[in-house]
């Protein structure tokens, strides 16, 4: 579809939580028609985790993205889907990839939410292809376990914080959940959830900065639990990190439901997501050094710092690999 004008972020290109929920879109309908392809019983794919997403290239207002999706491992209850999105200049015919991303989906029965359902195999041109996507499904599995388990921190209010710390910046936004937010199923989207930590996440990083932020990628997404229509929904970031030019912000998503039968605020959804500053030509600019106060945010910066080192490691050995 078109970027329009309502999709841009203040730095005028498309807003990083638009071309997330276009992923997620794309992945639901695959994963949804695939699982319905032999299922017994109607059903509904819903997103449970988004491995890192970066954001290669900005896409501009005016350009049309073309999102396809491709699927690329099953297990017996759970999809991987690999979706690429490519923008096209349509004045010029000139295409660019900006985003590679893979989601997991699990698919639920229409008759009874709670219910997963089997997934139909699908066939591998390669034994390969298989032994790789196994390998890759038993690590977001895992991956999944250890972030649940740290996921019972919350966010509190600082009264008169000081400029670049952690409670200058932090942010929150609430959300009661409608049909229009919902699946069949009536419960969350994933990619609505995702525009909405994206949005609270550029919030913390415009507020650090005072300057144009974009989205440089997202770390893994994992959906700890469903979001059911009538929930209020509370979206907290923190920043966490910060390098020379980066800055990484935890995002988590808690739940209230209010309707239905009467329970706790749960956490719902946790990821973390990386910006960078920008000038207003566009230019990357340097960004101010967070200020750590209490032991709990030394601890979660040298985490980030970790995370930081890990994908910039990351990263050289695939340009070194692809220059040989």
């Amino acid at each position: 579809r078109i970027m329009r004008p309502d999709d841009a972020n203040i730095a005028g290109n498309v807003h990083g939580g638009t071309i997330l929920k276009m992923i997620e879109e794309a992945g639901a309908i695959i994963s949804t028609r695939h699982c319905n392809s032999q299922a017994e019983e109607p059903c509904v794919a819903a997103l449970a985790r988004v491995e890192r997403t970066d954001f290669l290239s900005p896409m501009c207002i005016g350009e049309v993205a073309n999102v396809s999706a491709e699927i690329t491992y099953t297990s017996r209850h759970s999809v991987e889907v690999q979706v690429n999105v490519m923008s096209e200049n349509i004045l010029t015919g000139a295409k660019k990839l900006t985003n590679k991303a893979t989601l997991w989906y699990v698919p639920l029965s229409l008759k009874n939410v709670n219910k997963v359902l089997e997934v139909p195999p699908i066939q591998y041109t390669r034994k390969e292809q298989e032994d790789e996507g196994k390998k890759r499904y038993e690590e977001q599995k895992l991956d999944r376990l250890e972030t649940k388990q740290r996921n019972g921190e919350v966010i509190f209010p600082v009264i008169n914080p000081e400029p670049h710390t952690v409670g200058y910046s932090q942010s929150s936004l609430i959300h009661l959940v409608g049909p229009s937010d919902c699946t069949l199923l009536d419960f969350v989207h994933g990619g609505v959830t995702m525009k909405l930590m994206d949005e609270v996440a550029g919030i913390v990083a415009a507020r650090h900065c005072k300057t144009n932020i974009v989205t440089a990628s997202v770390d893994a997404i994992n959906f700890h639990e469903k979001i059911k229509k009538g929930c209020v929904i509370t979206i907290s970031g923190r920043m966490t990190f910060t390098s020379n030019k980066s800055m990484e912000i935890e995002v988590f998503v808690d739940a209230d439901p209010f309707l239905d039968e009467p329970r706790e605020r749960y956490r719902a959804v946790s990821a973390f997501f990386t910006y960078v500053s920008l000038s207003k030509e566009g230019k990357p600019l340097p960004v101010p050094q967070l200020l750590t106060e209490t032991e709990d945010e030394k601890r979660r910066f040298e985490e980030g710092k970790g995370r930081y080192l890990q994908t910039k490691a990351k990263r050289q050995a695939q340009m070194q690999q692809a220059a040989q």
